[in-house]
């Protein structure tokens, strides 16, 4: 028997909850992308403090940040997303 939460307490779900719950591709996708932003967003948030105005930031990291932000751009299936490799932070 599946869990789930109810009112905010996890508890065993009844046969008729469990076979309401449809999870489809573009929920998967969805998720695994959503895994990859949040893995991006905190590399990106280590290298922050190289974007403030008295911080020169050297070209590659300008770069690597770049190749963070645009690591989303053309993805569209889950295989792809989890084929995604990060840069090498400089």
């Amino acid at each position: 028997m599946a869990k789930g939460y109810f009112n905010g307490v996890l508890r065993d779900l009844t046969t008729e909850e469990e076979n309401s719950i449809s999870v489809t591709d573009t929920d998967i996708f969805n998720h695994a992308l959503e895994k990859l932003r949040i893995t991006r967003n905190e590399l990106l948030v280590e290298t922050d403090f190289y974007a403030l105005s008295d911080v020169t930031m050297s070209p590659e990291m300008e770069t690597y940040r770049q190749e963070l932000r645009d690591i989303t751009n053309g993805l569209t299936t889950v295989e792809e997303v989890n084929a995604v490799v990060f840069p090498t932070k400089p």
